[in-house]
C-alpha cells in the first residue's frame, strides 16, 4: 500500500488545468500548500490560473503542452522535477468530445478523441510513472468518467476513450502491485459535472449539448480528487447518481439500455441553435472558456455518498447498521419454536 504525503508537503502536476476540474483542483491544492505546476493548451488560460495562486501566496508554474503528444507530455513531468526537485501526484484531467451519433463521426474526429482523452492519459502515466517510481511513493489519479462504466448514445468516441483509460489502469494498478511498487492508482468517475466541456465540444446536434442532468459542480470532483491524493484508492465515483447507475449497470445492463432509449436523446440537447462549424477545442483551445464553472448551475445538486465515502468510519457504521437491520427483519420472518 502507498504512503502519501500530507498535501501541503507534496508536489503536484495537473494536466488539463486550463479550465473546469483541472482548473478548480490544482486552486484547491494550492491553497491547501501543495507545490503546483500546471499544463494545458491555452497559454493565457494557465497565466491566469498562475497568477490566482501566486496572488495568495502559492507556488505555481506552467507549461503549455497538447496531451497529444508524447514528448509534450513527458516534458510537464521534467519540467516538475527541474522545477521543484520531484513529482509526488500526478492528477490528469484533459478531455475533448464530438457530440454526434456515431455514423456521423468521422475518422478523423473519432481518433482525434482517442488521442486526447485515451492516449493523453495513457501518456501521462507513462511520462510520471518513472518518477513516482523514484521517490519510492506517490499517485497517478486519472480523471475518467461514469461513461466509462456505462456507454451514453451521441457520446461514442468519448466512451471508448474512457472504457479505454479503465483498462490500461486496472492492468497498469496490478502489474504495480506485482512488482511490490507503493504507487497508488486512483480511477476518479465523475456522473455528470458543471464544466465548459459542454461549450467547447464538437457539436452535429445543431444544437449545443448538455449532459443528462442532474449536474454536480466541479469543486465536488476536485475535493474527491484531493482526498485520494492522500488516501490511496482504487475508484471513486463522484456524485450520488453515479453510484446508482453503477449499480443499475452492474445489475442489468439492458435496463439501462431502455433508460437512455427514453432520456438519453432528448435530454443530451438544449434549444439553444449551434452549428458543427461553431468554435470547438478538438484542436484549438478556446480561451473564453477558461473557467472553473459551465452553464448550468441551476441544474446542480448537492452529493452525500462521497462525503460518506471520504468519511469511512461512517461509511462502515452505516453499513453495519443496514446489515444489523436486514439480519433483523430476517430473523423476523423466521418461524419460532412454540414454548
Amino acid at each position: 500500500m502507498s504512503q502519501l504525503k500530507p498535501i501541503n508537503q507534496q508536489v503536484v502536476a495537473v494536466v488539463g488545468a486550463s479550465s473546469g476540474i483541472g482548473r478548480e483542483t490544482a486552486l484547491k491544492f494550492a491553497k491547501q500548500g501543495a507545490k503546483v505546476v500546471v499544463s494545458a493548451r491555452s497559454e493565457s488560460g494557465l497565466a491566469s490560473l498562475v497568477d490566482e495562486i501566486r496572488g495568495y501566496g502559492g507556488e505555481a508554474t506552467y507549461i503549455v503542452a497538447d496531451v497529444s503528444n508524447f514528448e509534450q507530455v513527458k516534458a510537464i513531468a521534467d519540467k516538475t522535477v527541474e522545477v521543484y526537485g520531484r513529482l509526488d501526484t500526478w492528477v490528469h484531467a484533459s478531455a475533448t468530445a464530438v457530440f454526434a451519433t456515431f455514423d456521423q463521426t468521422t475518422p478523423e474526429e473519432f481518433k482525434r478523441v482517442i488521442d486526447v482523452s485515451l492516449m493523453g492519459q495513457v501518456y501521462g502515466a507513462m511520462a510520471a510513472l518513472p518518477h513516482l517510481k523514484r521517490e519510492g511513493r506517490g499517485a497517478l489519479i486519472h480523471v475518467s468518467s461514469m461513461e466509462g462504466r456505462r456507454a451514453l448514445p451521441y457520446q461514442s468516441s468519448y466512451s471508448a476513450a474512457k472504457h479505454g483509460v479503465e483498462g490500461f489502469l486496472e492492468s497498469l494498478r496490478v502489474e504495480l502491485q506485482h512488482e511490490g511498487i507503493p504507487v497508488s492508482v486512483t480511477s476518479i468517475k465523475p456522473a455528470v459535472i458543471n464544466t465548459p466541456f459542454y461549450n467547447n465540444g464538437r457539436t452535429k446536434l445543431g444544437v449545443k449539448p448538455t449532459g443528462i442532468p442532474p449536474y454536480y459542480q466541479p469543486s465536488v470532483v476536485a475535493d474527491a480528487i484531493l482526498y485520494v491524493a492522500e488516501h490511496p484508492t482504487r475508484d471513486f465515483i463522484v456524485g450520488d447518481v453515479g453510484r446508482v447507475l453503477d449499480v443499475l449497470q452492474r445489475l442489468s445492463p439492458s435496463l439501462v439500455d431502455s433508460i437512455l432509449l427514453l432520456v438519453g436523446f432528448p435530454l443530451q440537447r438544449t434549444s439553444e441553435q449551434k452549428s458543427e462549424d461553431a468554435p470547438d477545442n478538438l484542436y484549438e483551445p478556446i480561451p473564453e472558456n477558461d473557467r472553473i464553472e459551465g452553464d448550468f448551475s441551476h441544474l446542480t445538486i448537492p452529493t452525500v455518498t462521497d462525503w460518506i465515502e471520504m468519511n469511512p468510519s461512517v461509511k462502515w457504521g452505516a453499513l453495519a447498521v443496514a446489515a444489523l437491520g436486514v439480519a433483523a427483519v430476517f430473523g423476523g420472518l423466521l418461524p419460532r419454536n412454540e414454548v
